[in-house]
Protein backbone atom coordinates (compact mmCIF):
# COMPACT_ATOMS: atom_id res chain seq x y z
CA UNK A 1 0.00 0.00 0.00
CA UNK A 2 2.81 2.40 0.91
CA UNK A 3 4.56 1.65 -2.39
CA UNK A 4 1.34 2.31 -4.36
CA UNK A 5 0.86 5.72 -2.64
CA UNK A 6 4.42 6.77 -3.42
CA UNK A 7 4.02 5.70 -7.04
CA UNK A 8 0.79 7.68 -7.41
CA UNK A 9 2.35 10.82 -5.91
CA UNK A 10 5.35 10.47 -8.23
CA UNK A 11 3.09 10.10 -11.27
CA UNK A 12 1.07 13.16 -10.21
CA UNK A 13 4.21 15.28 -9.92
CA UNK A 14 5.35 14.16 -13.37
CA UNK A 15 1.99 15.10 -14.87
CA UNK A 16 2.02 18.52 -13.21
CA UNK A 17 5.47 19.31 -14.58
CA UNK A 18 4.50 18.08 -18.05
CA UNK A 19 1.38 20.25 -18.11
CA UNK A 20 3.12 23.48 -17.12
CA UNK A 21 3.27 25.76 -20.19
CA UNK A 22 6.70 27.05 -21.24
CA UNK A 23 7.97 29.54 -23.74
CA UNK A 24 10.48 27.94 -26.10
CA UNK A 25 12.62 30.25 -28.23
CA UNK A 26 14.81 28.60 -30.86
CA UNK A 27 18.24 30.02 -31.67
CA UNK A 28 17.96 32.50 -34.52
CA UNK A 29 21.27 33.97 -35.66
CA UNK A 30 22.64 33.95 -32.15
CA UNK A 31 19.40 34.96 -30.43
CA UNK A 32 18.60 32.70 -27.52
CA UNK A 33 16.13 32.84 -24.69
CA UNK A 34 16.49 32.50 -20.96
CA UNK A 35 13.17 31.39 -19.43
CA UNK A 36 12.34 32.83 -16.02
CA UNK A 37 9.34 31.61 -14.07
CA UNK A 38 7.15 33.56 -11.71
CA UNK A 39 4.22 32.23 -9.77
CA UNK A 40 1.01 32.93 -11.72
CA UNK A 41 -1.38 35.26 -9.94
CA UNK A 42 -4.99 34.24 -9.57
CA UNK A 43 -7.34 36.64 -11.31
CA UNK A 44 -10.86 36.94 -9.94
CA UNK A 45 -12.99 39.16 -12.18
CA UNK A 46 -16.26 40.76 -11.23
CA UNK A 47 -19.33 38.97 -12.60
CA UNK A 48 -19.77 39.66 -16.29
CA UNK A 49 -23.24 40.81 -17.38
CA UNK A 50 -25.08 38.08 -19.23
CA UNK A 51 -25.33 40.11 -22.40
CA UNK A 52 -21.57 40.16 -22.84
CA UNK A 53 -20.42 37.33 -25.05
CA UNK A 54 -17.10 36.24 -26.45
CA UNK A 55 -13.65 36.18 -24.94
CA UNK A 56 -12.78 37.38 -21.48
CA UNK A 57 -9.37 38.00 -20.01
CA UNK A 58 -9.83 36.21 -16.71
CA UNK A 59 -7.98 32.90 -16.62
CA UNK A 60 -9.66 29.58 -16.29
CA UNK A 61 -8.14 26.23 -15.43
CA UNK A 62 -5.75 24.84 -18.04
CA UNK A 63 -7.69 22.94 -20.68
CA UNK A 64 -5.11 22.26 -23.36
CA UNK A 65 -1.59 22.92 -22.15
CA UNK A 66 0.45 23.90 -25.18
CA UNK A 67 4.08 24.61 -25.79
CA UNK A 68 4.62 28.13 -27.01
CA UNK A 69 7.26 28.78 -29.60
CA UNK A 70 8.78 31.82 -31.17
CA UNK A 71 8.11 31.58 -34.89
CA UNK A 72 11.26 30.54 -36.67
CA UNK A 73 12.81 31.47 -40.01
CA UNK A 74 12.83 35.19 -39.23
CA UNK A 75 16.28 36.32 -38.05
CA UNK A 76 16.61 39.12 -35.54
CA UNK A 77 19.37 41.51 -36.58
CA UNK A 78 21.01 43.36 -33.74
CA UNK A 79 19.70 46.92 -34.03
CA UNK A 80 22.23 49.68 -34.44
CA UNK A 81 22.38 52.10 -31.55
CA UNK A 82 19.96 54.94 -32.14
CA UNK A 83 20.41 58.31 -30.48
CA UNK A 84 17.13 59.12 -28.76
CA UNK A 85 16.43 62.68 -27.73
CA UNK A 86 15.49 63.30 -24.12
CA UNK A 87 11.85 64.35 -24.14
CA UNK A 88 9.98 65.96 -21.27
CA UNK A 89 7.26 63.93 -19.56
CA UNK A 90 3.64 64.59 -20.58
CA UNK A 91 2.30 67.73 -18.98
CA UNK A 92 -0.58 65.87 -17.36
CA UNK A 93 -2.08 62.43 -17.22
CA UNK A 94 -5.54 63.96 -17.35
CA UNK A 95 -6.81 64.69 -20.90
CA UNK A 96 -9.26 67.44 -21.78
CA UNK A 97 -12.84 66.25 -21.36
CA UNK A 98 -13.80 67.45 -24.84
CA UNK A 99 -16.60 65.31 -26.27
CA UNK A 100 -17.05 63.12 -23.19
CA UNK A 101 -18.37 64.67 -19.97
CA UNK A 102 -17.22 63.45 -16.58
CA UNK A 103 -19.19 63.58 -13.33
CA UNK A 104 -18.50 63.29 -9.61
CA UNK A 105 -20.15 59.87 -9.56
CA UNK A 106 -17.94 58.63 -12.40
CA UNK A 107 -14.84 59.98 -10.66
CA UNK A 108 -15.84 58.05 -7.56
CA UNK A 109 -16.36 54.87 -9.58
CA UNK A 110 -12.86 55.22 -11.09
CA UNK A 111 -11.33 55.77 -7.67
CA UNK A 112 -13.07 52.67 -6.34
CA UNK A 113 -12.00 50.68 -9.39
CA UNK A 114 -8.36 51.56 -8.74
CA UNK A 115 -8.58 50.97 -5.01
CA UNK A 116 -10.56 47.72 -4.99
CA UNK A 117 -9.55 45.91 -8.17
CA UNK A 118 -6.09 47.24 -9.07
CA UNK A 119 -4.13 48.48 -6.06
CA UNK A 120 -5.63 45.80 -3.79
CA UNK A 121 -4.48 43.06 -6.16
CA UNK A 122 -0.85 44.11 -6.22
CA UNK A 123 -0.32 46.85 -8.82
CA UNK A 124 1.85 49.35 -6.96
CA UNK A 125 3.36 51.73 -9.55
CA UNK A 126 1.92 55.09 -8.48
CA UNK A 127 2.16 56.54 -11.99
CA UNK A 128 0.14 53.64 -13.38
CA UNK A 129 -2.44 53.93 -10.60
CA UNK A 130 -2.77 57.66 -11.20
CA UNK A 131 -3.31 57.32 -14.93
CA UNK A 132 -5.82 54.49 -14.45
CA UNK A 133 -7.82 56.84 -12.23
CA UNK A 134 -7.57 59.71 -14.69
CA UNK A 135 -8.47 58.04 -18.00
CA UNK A 136 -12.21 58.20 -18.68
CA UNK A 137 -12.96 54.55 -19.45
CA UNK A 138 -16.65 55.39 -19.96
CA UNK A 139 -15.58 57.32 -23.08
CA UNK A 140 -14.26 54.09 -24.64
CA UNK A 141 -17.24 51.77 -24.16
CA UNK A 142 -20.51 51.47 -26.06
CA UNK A 143 -23.43 53.54 -24.82
CA UNK A 144 -25.37 50.44 -23.80
CA UNK A 145 -22.46 49.35 -21.57
CA UNK A 146 -21.92 52.65 -19.73
CA UNK A 147 -23.15 51.25 -16.42
CA UNK A 148 -20.39 48.61 -16.59
CA UNK A 149 -17.62 51.07 -17.58
CA UNK A 150 -15.72 50.74 -14.29
CA UNK A 151 -16.51 47.10 -13.52
CA UNK A 152 -13.51 44.77 -13.57
CA UNK A 153 -14.24 42.78 -16.70
CA UNK A 154 -13.87 43.25 -20.46
CA UNK A 155 -16.71 44.64 -22.55
CA UNK A 156 -17.54 44.11 -26.23
CA UNK A 157 -16.74 46.93 -28.65
CA UNK A 158 -17.92 45.24 -31.85
CA UNK A 159 -16.22 43.20 -34.60
CA UNK A 160 -15.54 40.40 -32.13
CA UNK A 161 -13.22 42.59 -30.04
CA UNK A 162 -13.30 43.81 -26.44
CA UNK A 163 -12.07 46.62 -24.23
CA UNK A 164 -9.79 44.98 -21.71
CA UNK A 165 -10.46 44.29 -18.05
CA UNK A 166 -9.09 47.29 -16.04
CA UNK A 167 -6.91 45.13 -13.79
CA UNK A 168 -5.27 43.46 -16.80
CA UNK A 169 -4.67 46.88 -18.41
CA UNK A 170 -2.98 48.11 -15.24
CA UNK A 171 -0.96 44.90 -14.75
CA UNK A 172 0.33 44.83 -18.33
CA UNK A 173 1.13 48.54 -18.21
CA UNK A 174 3.10 48.15 -14.99
CA UNK A 175 5.04 45.22 -16.46
CA UNK A 176 6.23 47.47 -19.29
CA UNK A 177 8.29 49.45 -16.70
CA UNK A 178 7.77 52.69 -18.60
CA UNK A 179 9.79 55.90 -18.39
CA UNK A 180 8.48 59.38 -19.34
CA UNK A 181 10.60 59.63 -22.51
CA UNK A 182 9.79 56.12 -23.80
CA UNK A 183 8.41 55.26 -27.23
CA UNK A 184 5.84 52.45 -27.12
CA UNK A 185 4.15 50.25 -29.73
CA UNK A 186 0.71 48.80 -29.04
CA UNK A 187 -0.64 45.95 -31.17
CA UNK A 188 -4.44 45.89 -31.09
CA UNK A 189 -5.82 49.41 -30.66
CA UNK A 190 -9.40 48.32 -30.17
CA UNK A 191 -11.33 51.20 -28.59
CA UNK A 192 -8.14 53.15 -27.84
CA UNK A 193 -8.35 52.73 -24.05
CA UNK A 194 -4.96 51.08 -23.57
CA UNK A 195 -3.36 53.70 -25.82
CA UNK A 196 -4.92 56.44 -23.69
CA UNK A 197 -3.43 54.88 -20.55
CA UNK A 198 0.00 54.68 -22.20
CA UNK A 199 -0.29 58.27 -23.42
CA UNK A 200 -0.20 59.63 -19.90
CA UNK A 201 3.00 57.72 -19.09
CA UNK A 202 5.30 58.08 -22.11
CA UNK A 203 6.35 60.51 -24.80
CA UNK A 204 5.17 58.64 -27.91
CA UNK A 205 2.57 55.92 -28.52
CA UNK A 206 2.20 54.11 -31.85
CA UNK A 207 -0.77 51.77 -32.05
CA UNK A 208 -1.83 49.37 -34.81
CA UNK A 209 -5.33 47.97 -35.38
CA UNK A 210 -6.22 45.41 -38.05
CA UNK A 211 -9.98 46.15 -38.05
CA UNK A 212 -10.30 49.35 -40.09
CA UNK A 213 -13.55 50.69 -38.54
CA UNK A 214 -12.05 50.26 -35.05
CA UNK A 215 -8.83 52.00 -36.12
CA UNK A 216 -10.80 54.92 -37.55
CA UNK A 217 -13.09 55.34 -34.56
CA UNK A 218 -10.23 54.98 -32.08
CA UNK A 219 -8.18 57.64 -33.88
CA UNK A 220 -11.13 60.02 -33.85
CA UNK A 221 -11.91 59.32 -30.18
CA UNK A 222 -8.33 59.78 -29.03
CA UNK A 223 -8.02 63.03 -30.98
CA UNK A 224 -11.29 64.37 -29.53
CA UNK A 225 -10.08 63.57 -26.01
CA UNK A 226 -6.81 65.41 -26.56
CA UNK A 227 -4.32 62.55 -26.75
CA UNK A 228 -1.84 64.29 -29.02
CA UNK A 229 1.07 61.87 -28.56
CA UNK A 230 -0.83 58.83 -29.93
CA UNK A 231 -0.60 57.79 -33.59
CA UNK A 232 -3.04 55.16 -34.91
CA UNK A 233 -2.46 53.00 -37.99
CA UNK A 234 -4.71 50.50 -39.74
CA UNK A 235 -2.46 47.49 -40.42
CA UNK A 236 -1.60 43.95 -39.36
CA UNK A 237 0.09 44.43 -36.00
CA UNK A 238 1.90 41.10 -36.23
CA UNK A 239 4.54 42.93 -38.27
CA UNK A 240 4.86 45.85 -35.87
CA UNK A 241 5.67 49.33 -37.16
CA UNK A 242 9.20 49.15 -38.47
CA UNK A 243 9.59 52.76 -39.56
CA UNK A 244 9.29 53.93 -35.93
CA UNK A 245 11.45 51.17 -34.40
CA UNK A 246 13.26 50.54 -32.16
CA UNK A 247 10.69 50.74 -29.36
CA UNK A 248 11.35 50.90 -25.65
CA UNK A 249 8.32 48.70 -25.06
CA UNK A 250 5.73 46.73 -27.03
CA UNK A 251 2.35 45.63 -25.68
CA UNK A 252 0.07 43.17 -27.46
CA UNK A 253 -3.62 43.12 -26.51
CA UNK A 254 -4.66 40.00 -28.43
CA UNK A 255 -3.24 36.49 -28.24
CA UNK A 256 -1.20 34.88 -31.03
CA UNK A 257 -0.20 31.22 -30.77
CA UNK A 258 3.48 32.19 -30.87
CA UNK A 259 5.61 35.27 -30.29
CA UNK A 260 5.80 37.33 -33.52
CA UNK A 261 9.50 37.70 -34.49
CA UNK A 262 9.04 41.23 -35.93
CA UNK A 263 7.91 42.52 -32.54
CA UNK A 264 11.03 41.21 -30.83
CA UNK A 265 13.32 42.52 -33.57
CA UNK A 266 11.77 46.00 -33.21
CA UNK A 267 12.64 46.22 -29.50
CA UNK A 268 15.69 48.23 -28.51
CA UNK A 269 18.30 46.55 -26.36
CA UNK A 270 16.69 46.34 -22.92
CA UNK A 271 13.21 46.79 -24.38
CA UNK A 272 10.21 44.93 -22.94
CA UNK A 273 7.45 43.01 -24.74
CA UNK A 274 4.26 42.13 -22.84
CA UNK A 275 2.17 39.58 -24.73
CA UNK A 276 -0.45 36.87 -24.11
CA UNK A 277 0.34 33.66 -25.99
CA UNK A 278 -1.79 30.57 -26.51
CA UNK A 279 -4.63 29.00 -28.49
CA UNK A 280 -8.00 30.66 -28.89
CA UNK A 281 -10.37 29.41 -26.21
CA UNK A 282 -7.58 27.48 -24.50
CA UNK A 283 -5.05 28.17 -21.78
CA UNK A 284 -3.04 31.30 -22.54
CA UNK A 285 -0.08 32.72 -20.65
CA UNK A 286 0.92 36.36 -20.23
CA UNK A 287 4.67 36.74 -20.85
CA UNK A 288 7.15 39.51 -20.13
CA UNK A 289 9.96 39.31 -22.67
CA UNK A 290 13.07 41.47 -22.35
CA UNK A 291 15.63 41.85 -25.10
CA UNK A 292 19.24 41.87 -23.94
CA UNK A 293 21.58 42.17 -26.91
CA UNK A 294 21.18 38.98 -28.94
CA UNK A 295 19.22 37.23 -26.22
CA UNK A 296 15.69 37.44 -24.88
CA UNK A 297 14.62 36.74 -21.33
CA UNK A 298 11.11 35.30 -21.06
CA UNK A 299 9.21 35.51 -17.77
CA UNK A 300 5.84 33.82 -17.24
CA UNK A 301 3.40 36.12 -15.43
CA UNK A 302 -0.06 34.56 -15.18
CA UNK A 303 -2.82 32.72 -17.01
CA UNK A 304 -5.16 34.87 -19.12
CA UNK A 305 -7.74 34.62 -21.89
CA UNK A 306 -7.70 37.14 -24.76
CA UNK A 307 -9.33 37.40 -28.18
CA UNK A 308 -7.02 35.96 -30.87
CA UNK A 309 -4.51 38.03 -32.82
CA UNK A 310 -5.84 37.96 -36.36
CA UNK A 311 -4.18 38.66 -39.69
CA UNK A 312 -2.54 37.03 -42.67
CA UNK A 313 0.58 35.79 -40.90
Amino acid sequence: MKFMCVARITLLLVLLVACTPTLTVPTLEGLTATPVRSRPEELTPSPVPSKVEGETEAPGPPTEPAGVTLAAESPFPTPSPVARPTLPPPASATPPSTGCPDTADLKNERAEMVRQTIRYRGVSDERVLAVMESVLRHCFVREEDLRYAYADHPLPIGYGQTISQPYIVALMTELLALEPDDKVLEVGTGSGYQAAVLSGLVAEVYTVEIVEPLATSAAERLAALGYENVTVKHADGYYGWEEHAPFDAVIVTAAPDHVPPPLVSQLRDGGRLIIPVGPQGGFQVLWQITRRGNQVEAKEITGVRFVPLTGGH
